[in-house]
């Protein structure tokens, strides 16, 4: 079979002699680094120069300068980090160089979207390097994933807090035509003033937890100091508003309940807040607070005095220029590695453009462009700017009032609950073989102070599953310990009560005594809780490593966590579906995942190759030595009734389960945000074929492997545990091979036949998906099908189109894993991580070549668009599943009167939705359609069109909050619920309805 060949890069210069010149005039010239610095920068640079000249066309454009410079950035935050120094007492303090990011940023003209994109690459080549250099816990130094979520946070931030300023101020003043220049200075200033007393709260009072949440809460007490000392007359609203200022008897306005009412925030943290910033303000800016209700001054009329705090004189036009020269001076003082003034600065090329993920930090919308947080500075006065009313905002969803809406949710459902077990569960506890209440609520709360850690543990947190970044606050994380506590029990009870139906008893003792079972669970209430507030901190798999479970244990209770919650918000179940297919598509397969100790029993034909590669999970800690770990108080000693019932028989290490290494930079640092975009939602609606079947008992899916499995059929747990696995996997599969068949415009025949090839690959040549991702081989098998077809389609074209896929990491198909050692033993040498098409030529074709050659050529080459034709099993190889049925993304009329449907939007159907000669209004949410500026106002000019016809009773109303059609409206459109199953399920890869896309517009 022909060899694909790889591109041809110019080499660096072999000797490095002028990259390392440059490299030295940077370090001592630009950054006025010290010797010893510059020695460090040197030696790294040494160390990763072959890994360098081998990664010429993956990093940037490919052009020998870019690369070199992305390089030097590398290295050099890597010192930054990573180097150790000594203090006169003694002590050692990493990354304290008297340098930062955005100095080495501006120095090699690079911006901040970019370095973020390409550092995967590096932390990932260079891993080995880095570890022998500075330690295993490198990565953890780095701190890189929390320097890239912060930045994406202060993005939405920044723009959450322009929005709020409009909202309430002038962008310039209108009745100043003398002084306007003098006026409008002043806005600005104020502007200005206000966030860098945001940054200064934050940076002083949230300087351990700095969730979005929180921080939000941060940017309205802003606000309302805002309010109550800008002059009245650069006001952009009426406190006599009645729709948005709430009244307190005939004291006037109660102005924090009416912000809490306009931004969704809860009224006691917000007092909290502005008490912590009107602290601030007193300590310095050395201003002198006096009771609101004591002073006499027209920016108080109507408004509630009673709690609210004001400082005389703090933003009048004479005094405001010193008080942000004393701010600046405190910001200089405290900042870190990256300058959060840039946000709102002029000179914003720091920014740069393009999109960029949060990790696991949960943030709504598509890809988003960063270039549009342009600096307010060079708008905000603009009067080309047109100001956008309050109501007007308030419809426009924004990540940050996503966040503050699901919070809410949160704060008013999860929150009154009890903090322990309900009688209804308490009853499913003592009818097991024995009362168990004592031990379910013991591990509870030990395994949740393993996650939320109270500051004073510092000392005792290390380790590598243990360690927090940051440590939080110790009320914060008391907080959110008992939310995730009260989301616990909720759930289980839910689970029991199902669990008990399928399985027509009450004595449930087999799940319920299972300790990976309730980890699991924790586990998912932990990480909603965090998924919530947004935290900086702790990214997802931060709550598999505190409690000691894998990705593959955690895969098997998510579909029932969001069938069995039904309160659950819309964008809490997104966050649970998009981590699920992180789980399935790499997580899974990495090194020391509890999958592989299933595996060897259900395919002991791949037990010597596992065993090989030292794939098995290692024994999951005990819940005492987490206890001990922590330093954990009860009570009540129930360590040895706990663990007398941790070992299950038949476990025979079957089932052990490591605390997951954090060694592994691939699936963190680019990952896709965990508010999955509508879009990328549709794809997973694609995989939305729920079985007829009620789910698998809960018990057997986390029973010992060996043991035979309760529904009968002789498999043992394991089998069935691993088929269950495998089906998730090919419906993955098939959406994205559904997705990449439609890009790239190839028949029906030749989607069936990479389909059954994916499946061949999956089922015969298992290990080739062993510490890989699943795009790696579904790209191959386009590959191999073009070319046992014939096809005229390249390697090149496959990723060019893959790269516009909404789940494409760069790091797919430029870093494959290959196993260094087996290469050896093929008289091979190379390198870990290899590109995509040398991965394809050395590994991929040699093991699957005759799977390939069996399925033989595909009849029909490429068509212009997608088919409708029956489909058929592949020729000539054993009888496999025919690609599943997915739904019919036409559009679909959903209107009885007018022509008005509703289509998740898909490229090859735009130009018929355009098209000249129809009479039908399309809403294309996402993308418009005529010469609207939004998509927002393509749906509004749609609702006027409609709302204003003569038959008002039968016309359709888009009307909805964030300009997104309902979820029950989309999913009765496009059939994607199963009348026969709960409303609430999910397949494991999605739940819900396919949602449509809007971007908003200012956030």
């Amino acid at each position: 079979m022909e060899e694909v060949q790889p591109p041809v890069t110019p080499p660096i210069d072999p000797n490095g002699k002028r990259s390392e010149a440059s490299l030295l005039d940077i370090c001592e010239k630009v950054l006025s680094l010290d010797g010893s610095t510059c020695d460090e920068a040197l030696k790294l640079f040494t160390e990763t120069k072959r890994i360098l000249s081998a990664s010429m066309s993956n990093i940037g454009s490919g052009t020998r300068e870019e690369v070199e410079r992305f390089w030097f950035a590398f290295i050099l935050y890597s010192v930054k980090r990573l180097s150790v120094r000594k203090e006169a007492d003694g002590q050692s303090v990493s990354g304290d160089n008297g340098f930062n990011l955005c100095q080495i940023l501006r120095a090699l003209k690079l911006n901040i979207v970019d370095f973020f994109k390409e550092l995967p690459q590096f932390v990932v080549k260079a891993g080995s390097v880095l570890g022998e250099l500075y330690g295993a816990d490198w990565e953890n130094r780095l701190q890189a994933k929390e320097l890239q979520a912060n930045f994406v946070h202060l993005s939405l931030l920044s723009k959450y807090y322009k929005r709020g300023f409009r909202e309430f101020f002038l962008t310039y003043d209108a009745n100043a035509e003398k002084n306007s220049a003098n006026s409008s200075t002043y806005l600005l200033d104020s502007y200005r003033f206000g966030w860098l007393l945001f940054l200064a709260l934050r940076n002083h009072a949230f300087s351990r937890f700095k969730d979005l949440v929180t921080c939000s809460n941060g940017v309205v007490s802003i606000l309302a100091i805002l309010i109550i000392h800008v002059p009245c007359r650069f006001r952009n609203f009426s406190i006599q508003d009645s729709s948005r200022f709430v009244k307190k008897g005939d004291k006037g306005v109660d102005l924090v309940a009416s912000l809490c009412k306009i931004y969704d925030a809860s009224e006691d943290e917000l007092r909290i807040v502005i008490d912590k910033a009107n602290n601030l303000v007193e300590t310095i800016l050395k201003k002198k607070p006096s009771p609101a209700s004591d002073c006499q001054t027209d920016k108080l009329d109507n408004i509630d005095p009673d709690g609210l705090t004001y400082f005389e004189d703090l933003l009048e036009e004479t005094s405001i220029s010193t008080f942000l020269i004393t701010l600046e001076k405190d910001y200089d003082d405290s900042k870190g590695e990256l300058d959060e003034r840039v946000f709102i600065n002029e000179e914003d090329s720091l920014l740069g453009s393009g999109s960029l993920s949060a990790g696991a930090v949960n943030i709504t919308g598509v890809k988003r462009k960063i270039d549009a947080l342009s600096s307010p500075a060079r708008t905000f006065i603009s009067p080309l700017s047109p100001h956008k009313s309050p109501a007007a905002n308030k419809l426009a969803a924004t990540p940050v009032s996503t966040a503050m809406t699901t919070a809410k949710w949160l704060r008013t459902v999860i929150c009154p609950l009890l903090p322990k077990p309900s009688p209804g569960l308490k009853h499913f506890l003592k009818s097991c073989d024995r009362d168990i209440t004592n031990d379910v609520t013991r591990r509870a709360h030990i395994i949740l102070e393993a996650i939320f850690p109270n500051s004073s543990l510092g000392a005792q947190c290390g380790g590598e599953s243990l360690q927090a970044v940051d440590l939080m606050d110790d009320i914060w994380a008391e907080q959110r310990r008992l939310e995730a506590l009260k989301l616990y029990y909720r759930v289980l009870e839910a689970m029991c009560k199902a669990e008990a139906q399928i399985l027509h008893a009450n004595n449930l003792n087999s799940l319920l005594t299972n300790e990976r079972f309730h980890r699991c669970m924790l586990a998912c209430s932990a990480e909603l809780v965090l998924a919530t507030h947004k935290t900086i901190t702790m990214l997802f798999p931060a709550v598999l490593e505190r409690t000691g479970i894998t990705a593959f244990d955690l895969s098997k209770v998510i579909e029932s966590f969001i069938r069995h919650e039904d309160s659950l918000p819309r964008e809490l179940r997104r966050h649970l579906n998009s981590l699920e297919e992180r789980l399935l598509e790499s997580m899974v397969w990495e090194k020391g995942s509890s999958m592989y100790n299933s595996l060897i029993v259900a395919r002991p034909s791949l037990a010597l190759e596992i065993n090989q590669l030292g794939l098995l999970a290692e024994p999951m800690p005990s819940l005492d030595a987490i206890a001990a770990l922590i330093n954990f108080s009860e009570g009540v000693n129930h360590a040895s009734s706990i663990q007398k019932h941790e070992t299950f028989p038949g476990q025979n290490g079957g089932i052990r389960s490591p605390k997951r290494l954090c060694t592994d930079y691939r699936s963190i640092l680019v990952e896709r945000n965990s508010f999955t975009s509508p879009v990328k939602d549709r794809l997973l609606a694609l995989g939305n074929v729920k079985s007829k079947m009620l789910p698998p008992p809960l018990q057997s899916a986390f029973a010992s492997p060996t043991r035979p499995n309760p529904g009968g059929g002789g498999e043992t747990c394991a089998e069935t545990g691993i088929n269950i696995f495998f089906t998730k996997i090919n419906k993955l599969a098939a959406v994205r091979i559904n997705g990449m068949v439609e890009r790239l415009q190839l028949s029906q025949q030749t989607r069936e036949s990479v389909y059954c090839f994916f499946q061949h690959v999956l089922a015969q040549r298992t290990s080739l998906l062993f510490s890989r991702h699943i795009d790696q081989i579904i790209l191959c098998c386009f590959y191999g099908v073009a070319k046992i077809s014939q096809m005229n389609l390249t390697f090149r074209e496959i990723i060019y189109n893959y790269r516009k896929q909404p789940q494409c990491k760069p790091l797919v198909f430029r870093s494959v894993y290959v196993d260094s050692l087996q290469c050896r033993r093929q008289g091979r040498i190379g390198p870990d991580h290899v590109d995509i098409i040398t991965f394809y030529n050395d590994i991929f074709i040699p093991a699957v070549k005759p799977l390939l050659v069996e399925l033989g050529p595909v009849r029909n080459d490429r068509a212009v668009e997608a088919n409708n034709k029956p489909e058929g099993q592949c020729p000539g190889s054993p009888k496999v599943s025919v690609f599943p049925s997915v739904p019919d993304m036409s559009p679909k009329k959903v209107s009885a009167v007018h022509n008005v449907y509703v289509s998740p939007l898909r490229g090859s159907k735009m130009d018929a939705l355009i098209s000249h000669s129809t009479k039908s209004y399309y809403a294309c949410v996402g993308e418009s359609t005529h010469a609207y500026q939004s998509p927002s106002k393509d749906l509004s000019a749609i609702n006027n069109r409609l709302n204003n016809s003569s038959n008002r009773k039968r016309t359709l109303n888009f009307d909805v909050e964030a300009g997104l059609v309902s979820d029950s409206m989309v999913a009765n459109s496009l059939n994607l619920q199963n009348q026969n199953q709960n409303q609430n399920g999910s397949d494991g890869l999605s739940s819900g309805a396919t949602p449509l896309k809007t971007e908003p517009t200012d956030s």
